[in-house]
């Protein structure tokens, strides 16, 4: 079947790796910065929000979060990511990739400011305002996943895309650990200059007035990387995907192609007879896609799922984790300053060994192994680390062990991002066709994060003890950490049988993947 691909297109795909590339690398992945640092921050502050407005003089133990409050926090993000997902992924399609990318930024900027204001200084103000705000700023978030996947994928040459879209998914692990780094430096400078005694001391000063801009600062920050990138996000032209395929602006995509490759192209010719092939035309809800896609939307949307349930989970009680093995005192021996330190201190050693490393290496070896190799071994190793933690629990947490058991967790954290962390963003940006790209990608993603919210929510509940007297203060006993990682490990290893549904894309063309390079036959 001889291939029908326009001109335009085979020019980026042959394209040498040049400065636009790295262009577009940085623009998308300040989006993708900025997601993360937004989405993980508020696992730093959770712990100084509940001695701040959940302070009870009569307890023992500082104030905590009620779990209502508590699951509304780490879920209220989430929850906007999702809807946001389905909807900017959709409009990316319709709108194109470029206009709607604008949208999210401007959202993201506002919603972070509005994080940290709050109506009133009571609980139920400041809670309502940060979840509201946090809702929305998930909601800006949802759509730079699909749209910075799905812009960097039609940017990219052929034979470097995965690297690219994975050095965009990257920026994720700087976010995590600008997030820690912001939580440190922040933290630091308060407890110096407010110094205040320990819970066990005095239970009122322990919690200085100025705490309260602590978590505010925190939150706040994420504005500013998304502001520093809205000027070149608007410089960028539309994909020349989008116009050629979908808008079906052929001399428009060469032009901007011309520019941005400093080529001249000529116009096709054949273009139109090409653009109004009825195979170019089929929906997403299509007997056509159901035949030709139906397998791989399914496997997109599993592994991301699964994955998700795993790698969120982990995230939210990594600090108990943390208490577990020492790394973390215990919370009435600290002021509420110096915890938020001490958490941020730990998550940052995690992101810094483990989770930062883990993507890049699956930007160095992408292209060398594929993206199914990868996503297979990644959800193995997780599967065998995670075991590896469970069954022997009780042997890791005992002082002598603490170093071993750190190195096993920070080993399934590399593997989630060697591995299917990374993959399951990079392979539904390339396997679908142009105009059902963005919303694809979308939809996958939405999944991933349905399987955040179970993670979320579910293991807030799970990982408690099963004796009623450890229970963090109002949850009802769990099935305990070690039970809690087993279930971990089962999810890991469906996720690796799902993998078997998603196509290699390594080395083709997305028209090539996706069947658009065979209309006119």
């Amino acid at each position: 079947m001889p291939e029908k691909q326009l001109g335009v297109l085979k020019a980026l795909d042959v394209a040498k790796t040049q400065l636009y590339h790295f262009t577009a690398i940085l623009i998308a992945g300040m989006g993708f910065f900025t997601d993360a640092y937004d989405l993980f921050c508020v696992s730093l502050v959770t712990k100084l929000l509940g001695r701040i407005y959940y302070f009870n003089p009569l307890s023992d133990k500082p104030g905590s979060l009620p779990p209502h409050v508590a699951g509304a926090v780490n879920g209220a993000a989430l929850c906007g990511t999702l809807a946001g997902q389905l909807f900017f992924g959709w409009l990316g399609d319709k709108l194109g990739r470029k206009t709607v990318y604008g949208i999210t930024l401007i959202m993201m900027t506002l919603c972070s400011i509005g994080s940290g204001l709050s109506f009133g200084n009571k609980a139920t103000g400041v809670m309502t305002t940060l979840c509201f705000f946090r809702f929305w700023l998930g909601f800006g978030i949802g759509g730079d996943y699909p749209l910075s996947a799905t812009i960097m994928s039609e940017y990219a040459n052929k034979k470097t895309r995965g690297a690219f879209i994975g050095a965009v998914f990257a920026m994720q692990g700087v976010g995590i650990l600008a997030g820690g780094f912001v939580a440190l430096v922040v933290s630091s400078i308060f407890d110096m200059k407010f110094p205040a005694p320990t819970y066990e001391v005095d239970r009122v000063l322990s919690t200085p007035p100025q705490a309260d801009y602590v978590w505010r600062i925190i939150v706040m920050f994420g504005a500013l990387p998304a502001v520093l990138t809205y000027y070149w996000r608007m410089k960028m032209p539309e994909t020349a995907r989008y116009t050629a395929l979908v808008a079906k602006n052929i001399k428009q995509a060469t032009q901007d192609m011309s520019k941005v490759l400093q080529i001249q192209l000529e116009v096709e010719e054949r273009a139109a007879d090409i653009m109004k092939d009825p195979r170019l035309s089929y929906g997403l809800f299509s007997k056509e896609f159901a035949k030709r896609h139906g397998l791989p939307l399914l496997g997109c949307t599993t592994t991301w799922f699964l994955l998700d349930i795993a790698f969120y989970s982990q995230n939210l009680f990594q600090k108990d984790i943390f208490s577990g093995i020492g790394w973390i005192p215990k919370a009435s021996t600290m002021n509420a300053i110096y915890e938020v330190f001490k958490i941020a201190r730990a998550q940052t050693l995690i992101a810094l060994c483990s989770t930062v490393p883990g993507y890049w290496f699956t930007v160095a070896f992408i292209e060398i192994m594929g993206r199914v190799a990868i996503q297979l071994m990644g959800f193995f190793m997780m599967t065998v680390f995670m075991f590896a933690i469970a069954f022997p629990y009780d042997h890791w947490t005992k002082p002598e062990n603490r170093l071993g058991f750190v190195v096993m967790y920070s080993l399934t954290f590399f593997f989630a991002n060697f591995g299917p962390n990374a993959t399951t963003f990079i392979i539904p940006a390339e396997i679908f066709p142009a105009r059902l790209r963005s919303t694809c990608h979308g939809i996958s993603a939405a999944t991933g994060k349905a399987g955040a919210i179970v993670g979320a929510f579910g293991f807030l509940y799970a990982a408690q003890p099963q004796d009623k007297t450890k229970t963090d203060a109002g949850y009802p006993p769990g099935i305990g950490i070690k039970n809690s990682l087993i279930t971990l490990g089962v999810i890991n290893f469906v996720g690796m049988l799902f993998t078997f549904l998603v196509p290699e894309p390594k080395g083709k063309s997305l028209e090539e993947l996706s069947g658009e390079n065979e209309v006119g036959n």
